[in-house]
């Protein structure tokens, strides 16, 4: 593709990329395909000479959108959302353009020292404290942009680490690493995010996972309790990963009680706000980080509710020699003149490859504003109180979390296995999309408003195909409710008709020398026939497999069950690595 070519397919991708988001709500939320459905639709090997590119784009439709979840759809209601901007999008065609690889400031300065830059900038916006500003005046700290939430917790749970076996070397110099390492124990929620326990796998370290209370938060006297019976058993308490904004419920751990436990404890405390941190450049929501000065490090995910494009994950620390510290590997080819005077984010993660993401960050808070981010925000919350409201003036459910931003749990009065069916019914039709979560043992539906562009209209919508198949649920179970009513009869009957033969065969051994009315056994007999045949008639009748099968598929569910590897204790709830 040469230059002439390339401006024409840009704009047509443009006009592409422009159509599919202007008429993505016609298309089907989920894709309505299986596994391997690809496999036989492309070839098994490469092309051996270049293809056409009309022949390429013809393919993307009628190939690739087929098997695409619409996360951008205004029936997407799962998970969190992801940004998806305009102007995120033209930038990270200019940074892909650019093709620039940041791992120091010499491979690109620009790269650098924007990310930087930008890091300071979202600092300020959510209201973090100047120890975790880059640019600040006798600061220590600073930001960088990781790949995921899931880099962020990794990197900061393996420099806690780091920092931890330092300081027990000093107190104990002959004892190997290893055996220190084995005392080491981390903490979080029943309610963290799973790539904490995924973190400590890979720094394999101990991992006890404490309960929340009634409002699924972590409470500071629940930790001091678990880090109390931890050090009296000889372990050596390092880092808690806490929450802000859970990703089963948006629950909040009160950093104000935890902080203190670990400054008491000496203990590297980790704040997770991947989704709810976005909310904080509101001024209203800011009361939530109350008690971050305690922290060591932090992050949040732009690319979740900021319009930031995947991947753009912000993390800060207040001491960022202790993270480099853990992660620095120096080879004389990385090496270059300005390395005292400049920073190397090669220093600050796993990888060493970056790309220029903070091109991205820079568009869209120029080109919204501060103010234009929050516009955007509380009108996702205003949306998720709309929905609560809808689902209060129901009796027939309940909301079954805190709706403080834009996510709403909610579930159907009656078992986890009634609210499993209503939302696989929902998902299988293609018309919402939303997920569950477990919260104290109950099985609820998780209500995301997703869409950059979401309206009340959308919020109506999707309370009215909600109803629309509880109504329908609801039916199925009346049905099912009546033919065990029928069965119980028809096992009454047969009780009946039993203890009749038994009273039968009395009166015939009784009167066996009598002789027999031939012509009343044989309407005896016509009598129990028939009342078998009509027995069986409603057996039939009543049961749906007999005539609709549609609704065996229905109601067939699986159970989700979550594995690991690692052996898990039950009273303690600590997961101690392989």
């Amino acid at each position: 593709m040469d230059t002439a070519e390339f401006r024409k397919r840009g704009r047509e991708m443009v006009d592409y990329i422009a159509d599919y988001l202007e008429s993505i709500s016609q298309r089907r939320v989920t894709p309505n395909v299986e596994p391997g459905y690809l496999r036989n639709l492309i070839p098994n090997a490469a092309p051996k000479k270049g293809e056409d590119w009309d022949d390429i784009m013809k393919d993307v439709e009628r190939y690739i959108m087929p098997g695409v979840t619409h996360w951008q759809h205004p029936r997407f209601h799962a998970y969190f959302p992801a940004g998806n901007a305009y102007p995120s999008i033209l930038a990270d065609m200019l940074s892909d353009a650019i093709g620039c690889v940041g791992f120091s400031w010499a491979a690109s300065p620009a790269c650098t020292e924007l990310e930087t830059i930008m890091l300071d900038w979202l600092g300020k916006m959510i209201g973090l404290p100047e120890d975790f500003l880059c640019l600040s005046d006798k600061s220590k700290g600073g930001g960088v942009i990781q790949g995921s939430a899931s880099d962020c917790i990794l990197v900061n749970l393996l420099a806690a680490r780091h920092s931890a076996i330092k300081a027990l070397k000093q107190e104990k110099p002959f004892v190997e690493e290893g055996t220190l390492l084995s005392s080491l124990m981390a903490y979080c929620s029943k309610e963290a995010h799973s790539s904490v326990e995924k973190a400590a796998m890979i720094g394999f370290v101990k991992l006890r996972i404490l309960d929340t209370d009634e409002k699924f938060q972590l409470r500071g006297e629940t930790l001091a309790k678990a880090m109390e019976e931890d050090r009296n058993m000889g372990l050596k308490p390092f880092f808690v990963a806490a929450t802000l904004g859970t990703t089963s419920c948006c629950s909040f751990d009160p950093i104000s009680e935890i902080g203190p436990v670990c400054e008491k404890f000496g203990v590297w405390l980790h704040v997770d706000a991947a989704y709810a941190g976005s909310a904080l450049i509101c001024p209203e929501f800011q009361h939530l980080l109350r008690g971050i000065e305690y922290a060591m490090s932090f992050n949040m995910n732009p690319n979740k509710w900021m319009l930031v494009n995947f991947d753009c994950s912000t993390m800060w620390v207040k001491d960022r020699f202790k993270l480099t510290q853990a992660l620095v590997v120096d080879p004389l080819y990385l090496q270059h003149s300005f390395s005292d005077k400049s920073i190397d984010y090669r220093h600050w993660g796993i990888p060493l490859s970056r790309r220029f993401r903070s091109l991205k960050l820079w568009f869209v808070i120029r080109k919204y504003g501060v103010e234009g981010l929050q516009k955007y925000i509380r009108e996702h919350v205003r949306l998720a109180k709309k929905f609560e409201s809808l689902v209060r003036k129901d009796d027939r459910f309940i909301v079954a979390n805190q709706v403080h931003f834009g996510l709403v749990c909610f579930r159907l009065k009656g078992s986890n296995s009634l609210n499993q069916k209503l939302l696989s019914s929902i998902n299988a039709s293609g018309k919402l999309h939303m997920v569950p979560a477990s919260l104290s043992g109950n099985y609820v539906i998780r209500f995301c408003v997703c869409a950059q562009h979401a309206t009340d209209a959308d919020i109506i919508h999707a309370w009215d195909v909600i109803t629309m198949f509880t109504e329908e649920i609801l039916e199925l179970m009346k049905v099912d409710m009546t033919k065990e009513e029928i069965v119980e009869e028809e096992e009454e009957e047969e009780e009946e008709e039993e203890a009749e033969e038994e009273e039968e065969e009395k009166e015939i051994k009784e009167h066996v020398e009598e002789s027999v009315d031939e012509v009343f056994l044989l309407e005896r007999k016509r009598k129990h026939s028939l009342k078998y045949k009509r027995s069986f008639f409603v057996r039939m009748v009543s049961d749906p497999k007999l005539y609709n099968p549609k609704i065996v598929r229905a109601l067939s569910s699986t159970d989700s069950r979550r594995h690991t590897s690692d052996p898990v204790d039950s009273e303690t709830g600590v997961i101690t690595p392989v």
